[in-house]
């Protein structure tokens, strides 16, 4: 059987592609498409694709294409259906905002899409949209179309597979479609205990992370705050911060079992979260979680054995929730335990076995028409 892996686009670590680098652990000889790779980006992440076969669409040739792509993605049609994947039987799509599952396939291939989320800028769960007048206008006239290009491309896709109950929702509303939910999978590591002396953020420095929450809150308090990670927020955050706030940068996966160890709690006020990795990480470090009410989050973190919620993306709210955590006790072991439910054998599992059941259906299907 010819195995195809399709994935949005190689210009950042983050969940999706700890989905892919699992598949790829699954399927070692498969080759990898993607609309493009930016090596810069990914800074000392790109080690971990070295030495597979990856092959990139005609958007690589586009100078500039790692900084324009989301305002260049009306050209996402020709992006994806330019590739010729026409030489094999399966083909796994890991798909979110640049619409992988756009993909071409022949009718005896069977095409499994790993959905992330339906595009956040395309169903309206955009945290922050553009003040801009004449970028309001060019959104509207591109989201408009690629909407009705996005609901037919996932008529194309056999079957759907979603990270969280929060995301199957989300295709079932906007795709007429049903997807299996397969959480993603998560390193979990040795059995920690939460520390006293920080808390703690982990993850991109954007603006639908809300990071400002965290830190405003931790000025207010006078809470200490450490936050790990990079983006396009960070000159702003910075400017924000009081002096108990300190960046860390982006650290490698050593260090940061470091880090998790001192912190009494991780703060995740991300909106709309589609599962959110990094929290069940920090459990499974013996780290319980304080996170906004939206999202996959919710369907991970169980309150108040593995952590708490706050209700309103609002500093106040924040304030009210952190107070309340910072007078209770998580259990360290109960933490791990969950964690437990999405590591990487657990993902693998039922992958490996919705997969093997689908090709059994599709065969039989192929078989039955002959």
């Amino acid at each position: 059987m010819k195995v195809a892996l399709v994935h949005d686009c190689l210009a950042e670590y983050g969940g999706a592609e700890r989905v892919l680098e699992v598949l790829h652990r699954l399927y070692p000889e498969a080759p990898v498409y993607t609309a493009f790779v930016d090596t810069k980006r990914l800074g000392v992440q790109a080690e971990r694709f070295t030495g597979w076969d990856v092959h990139t669409t005609m958007a690589q040739s586009i100078p500039g294409i790692a900084r324009c792509h989301h305002t260049l993605r009306f050209l996402i049609p020709y992006f994806w259906e330019g590739l010729d994947l026409s030489g094999y039987d399966l083909v796994l799509s890991s798909s979110s905002g640049y619409l992988s599952k756009s993909v071409l396939t022949r009718p005896e291939t069977l095409h499994i899409t790993y959905c992330h989320t339906p595009p956040r800028y395309l169903w309206g769960y955009r945290a922050r949209p553009s003040t801009v007048w004449y970028r309001q206008v060019y959104e509207g006239w591109v989201n408009n179309a690629l909407r009705q290009y996005d609901f037919c491309a996932s008529q194309r896709v056999d079957h759907f597979i979603a990270n969280s109950h929060t995301v199957a929702r989300r295709i079932a509303k906007f795709y007429r479609r049903t997807a299996t939910v397969i959480p993603p999978p998560v390193n979990v590591r040795g059995e920690g205990r939460a520390g006293d002396s920080y808390y703690l953020y982990v993850g991109r420095l954007t603006r639908p992370k809300q990071v400002d929450l965290a830190v405003h809150a931790c000025n207010r308090l006078k809470h200490p705050l450490w936050i790990v990670g990079e983006g396009s927020e960070e000159a702003r955050l910075r400017s924000l911060a009081g002096p108990q706030v300190r960046f860390l940068g982006a650290l490698p996966d050593q260090q940061i079992a470091a880090v998790y160890a001192g912190a009494k709690g991780l703060l995740y006020p991300c909106a709309h979260e589609d599962f959110g990795i990094v929290p069940v990480e920090a459990l499974g470090h013996g780290v319980p979680v304080l996170a906004l009410a939206q999202g996959g989050v919710c369907e991970s973190i169980l309150a108040p054995q593995t952590g708490l919620f706050f209700s309103e993306p609002t500093v106040e709210s924040l304030c009210t929730a952190l107070e309340q955590f910072d007078r209770m006790h998580f259990s360290a072991r109960a933490c791990h335990q969950r964690a437990q439910e999405f590591s990487e054998s657990v993902f693998l599992t039922r992958i490996q076995q919705f997969i093997d059941q689908c090709l059994e259906i599709h065969l039989q299907q192929f078989s039955g028409c002959r």
